[in-house]
Order: C-alpha cells, then structure tokens, then sequence
C-alpha cells in the first residue's frame, strides 16, 4: 500500500485509535519514524515521531513551513518543535481520537518525501 498517493480523511466520533499491533504494521511502511507508546500513570496518546537536523536556522524553518503546507492541505496538522537553532522534531497522532490513526502515517510518509 502507497500511503503517499493517499489523502488524509476527517475523523469521526466514534472512530478507534489504532492499537499497538496496528501501528507497528503501519509504521513498517513509514520508515524513520519512531513509536511512542504511553507508559506509567499519566497515559500520553500513542504517537509517532521523527527528528531532523539541518544545516541551519533557515533550513529548519523552511522545512517546517514547507511541513506546514502540508498539513494544511491535508487537514492534519502534527506538532512542530523547531529548536537548538536547527533540530526540528515533528510528532504525529490524532487528536480527536486520542491516539494513532492512518492520517497520521500517510502525513509521515508524504513528509519524508521532503
């Protein structure tokens, strides 16, 4: 499956986040993503993350809006962090489910496009 040539859909009330078995099928597709799954007793929704590194400021910030666009024109829209200058590390799940949906690995596949 080409997660790039698919298009993120609005989440419904009632949609299941992806279980762990689930996104570790899905994050084989998505390579250079890690996944984040909540332990302990402050339960974080489980998500991806990639961190990058640039040459320098401008670089960093031209990636993260060229990240921006992005989610923008797919309706899906991850965490930016932009630090030390030129890190950037994008993390993805969905909020209105309160976890891991298919958006979010069609919105990473299409960002290692970049």
């Amino acid at each position: 499956m080409d997660l790039t040539k698919k298009h993120c859909v609005p989440c419904e009330g009632g949609t299941k986040p992806f279980t762990k078995k689930k996104a570790d099928d899905y994050l084989k597709m998505t390579r250079d993503w890690e996944l984040l799954a909540s332990q302990g007793v402050a339960l974080e929704p489980m998500r991806i993350i990639r961190k990058f590194t640039f040459k320098d400021f401008k670089e960093a910030l031209a990636f993260v809006n060229k990240v921006g666009r992005l989610a923008e024109s797919e309706a899906h829209h991850p965490d930016i962090f932009l630090h030390n200058y030129k890190k950037v590390n994008i993390t993805l799940s969905t909020h209105a489910i309160g976890g891991l949906s298919v958006n979010d690995f069609i919105l990473a596949t299409k960002i290692n496009q970049f």
